[in-house]
């Protein structure tokens, strides 16, 4: 063997034992957290470093919808990422790499056919690596490797990247089971709201943020009227389907940005980030007038009838500058509506008499 050879070999072996080296810290990387963001985050900079590719991103793969939805990103335009979910293309690069279930390269986009994505092209994208992330025979995502300018990729490097995959999968699926442990432990199991619990602790956080921010804050609480008529004429069973209705109801009617709890028994809250007072009344007014056309025409199996609501608003920091203060002024607003009618929305300036 020449000395030529003895040198070729040991640069080989020194480039497979810095790539295994790299491997070793992607997959510490990978798997160093299960929070699902912080997981993906890390995928895609440890894969767009050991691939050395200047952009990437990472998507979550829904099979039931064919959909994807993306979750991380670098390297890439404001315009190329602003669609955060897309369906899957007939005939198209990403269907490839679903159907096969093993890694897909293009070495230049310019000279492949079927490469036809307008928003790809657009973006300059000249090359690029599509790696399915596969856990249990199921892929979960894609994660996207690409440059803008046409390039050969190293085959030792992307059978290296499968065995990345394999970790990110792994990471993925312990990061979206303990996401979706944390979010049960949040959640009223009837309604699918948060739960008292969690009320507590978002109502505080978010109490505090509209104080350091000086942003304005609503709080609205509700109340089904009659509720406890209603269970004995028809049966816990038709109490029960109608607190889930009314859990329906209310995230079909509030915004993106609220958030919707079951306080307690018939009681539900919904907060209201950077809302004054008058825009969280005429929300408040949604809510009522949803919850009573809503149940008239979804009427539980066996009643005649559908509910009404007692409402109380108030707003910090109009009515109080003090997280006790707001939360006694929305319940007495609420049990004052229910004293002088039912299905009314009360706050203090729709009354004369004062809030005790």
């Amino acid at each position: 063997m020449t000395q030529c050879d003895c040198n070729s070999q040991k640069e080989s072996l020194e480039s497979q034992v810095k790539a295994l080296k790299d491997l070793i810290e992607v997959a510490k990387a990978v798997v160093s957290t299960l929070d699902l963001d912080t997981v993906l985050q890390a995928i895609l900079t440890s894969a767009m470093r050991f691939a050395e590719t200047p952009a990437g991103s990472v998507a979550l793969y829904y099979d039931a919808k064919r959909e994807l939805s993306l979750h991380a990103h670098s390297g890439l335009t404001a315009d190329f990422v602003k669609k955060e979910r897309w369906e899957v293309t007939a005939g198209g690069l990403t269907e490839q790499v679903l159907r096969a279930g093993e890694i897909f390269y293009i070495e230049d986009t310019e000279q492949t056919p079927f490469f036809n994505n307008p928003i790809a092209l657009n973006e300059g994208i000249r090359s690029l690596v599509c790696v399915p992330l596969i856990f249990q025979e199921r892929i979960v995502g894609i994660l996207y490797l690409d440059d803008f300018a046409p390039r050969q990729f190293d085959r030792e490097k992307l059978n290296m990247l499968s065995i990345l995959a394999s970790f990110a999968a792994m990471a993925i699926h312990n990061a979206t089971l303990h996401k979706q442990t944390k979010l049960l432990a949040i959640t009223d199991a009837l309604t699918g709201l948060h739960n008292h619990r969690y009320f507590k602790q978002y109502f505080r956080q978010e109490m505090a943020r509209a104080k350091r921010y000086h942003k304005p804050f609503s709080i609205i609480m509700m109340d089904v009227d009659d509720f406890k008529s209603y269970n004995d004429s028809y049966g816990h069973a038709a109490g029960d389907r109608l607190l889930e209705m009314m859990g329906e109801l209310i995230l079909q009617t509030i915004r993106g940005v609220d958030v919707a709890f079951r306080y307690g028994g018939e009681e539900f809250i919904v907060l209201l980030p950077e809302t004054r007072l008058e825009k969280a009344v005429l929300a408040a007014e949604r809510l009522r007038d949803s919850v009573q056309k809503g149940t008239a025409e979804r009427l539980v199996e066996g009643t005649n009838r559908g509910v009404t609501v007692s409402i109380g608003v108030a707003s910090y920091p109009e009515n109080a500058d003090k997280m006790d203060e707001l939360f006694n002024i929305v319940d007495s607003l609420l049990y004052l509506a229910k004293r002088c009618g039912k299905n009314k929305v009360y706050h203090q300036e729709s009354i004369e008499i004062p809030v005790t």
